[in-house]
């Protein structure tokens, strides 16, 4: 079962964003494992994995986990556009060790309750028996995962264990605390709350360039890092782009992840990159 802080990590990539950076995952999961957090979420929306061929992101999963030291759990994203894809990635993660699997709503087309319910169970089938987690984020799908469909789930499968809920204000959250599932907040200053009103933790972007920050906001509960997840969020909004935002900072501490990114993202501009090294400054990951 996924616990406490895990990083919604970036994927390394190289050669201008076109090929899997293998050399990167050793030294990046020791980064994340030595800043407290608990575990990864491989191939997530920070770690581009719906850019990426099937392919790429079975090997990204597998550089994860075979990085990962004892204890470090690894979550992988299967999440697709289509349930064959979705069930293949599923499978793959089950057949290489990883510890559990989370399923987003597939984006474009807006599936209703059945079409979803069945796109998910097949991805939980196929993962069975490591536990499973849909991963709701309405800004990214384009629609909910209805909270019918996770009782359908609960009542068909073996190892529906939770839910990442990366949506945005705390209203939208609640529904989905429902008992006997752990929910994991995506919206990092949303997860004070979330912890005060029964989440499991938090599954966070930040936390692939500030581990030690999110790892403090979700085990200590600590205020000041609640402060910093904020000023961060709001530092790094849009227009900057995240991701590349975050491969960046990773760089500039130390990390040897490089700042290419899969196309149709981009790289930051050099005001940007002031601006985003700038803001790692300010919460004191950076002198």
């Amino acid at each position: 079962m996924l616990h406490g802080a895990i990083a919604a990590a970036v994927s390394p990539l190289r050669d201008g964003g076109s090929a899997v950076d293998d050399g990167a995952f050793a030294s990046f999961v020791r980064f994340l494992a030595d800043g407290g957090v608990d575990g990864v979420l491989a191939c997530g929306t920070t770690g581009e994995g719906i850019l990426l061929t099937v392919d790429e992101r079975k090997r990204t999963a597998e550089r994860f986990v075979s990085a990962r030291p004892d204890g470090f759990l690894v979550a992988v994203h299967a999440g697709a556009q289509t349930t064959d894809h979705t069930v293949a990635l599923s499978t793959h993660a089950k057949e290489i060790g990883a510890d559990a699997v989370a399923v987003i709503a597939p984006p474009y087309f807006p599936l209703d309750d059945e079409s979803l319910f069945e796109h998910l169970r097949a991805a939980a089938d196929a993962c069975a028996p490591l536990p499973f987690y849909p991963y709701e984020f309405e800004a990214r799908s384009g629609y909910r995962i209805s909270v019918a469909v996770i009782e359908r789930l609960r009542q068909t499968t073996t190892n529906l264990a939770g839910l990442k809920v990366s949506d945005r204000p705390f209203d939208n959250v609640r529904p989905y605390l429902i008992d006997g599932l752990d929910l994991f907040v995506g919206s990092e200053p949303l997860v004070l709350d979330g912890l005060r009103e029964g989440a499991a933790g938090a599954v966070s972007g930040l936390a692939t360039a500030f581990p030690e920050i999110v790892s403090a906001l979700v085990h200590e509960r600590s205020d000041e890092a609640d402060k910093h997840v904020t000023t961060l969020r709001e530092l790094l909004a849009p227009p900057i782009p995240f991701i590349s935002a975050m491969k960046e900072i990773l760089g500039a501490r130390g990390v040897p992840v490089r700042p290419d990114v899969r196309a149709p993202l981009r790289a930051l501009t050099p005001v940007e990159r002031q601006g985003a090294l700038a803001a790692a400054q300010a919460v004191g990951a950076l002198s």
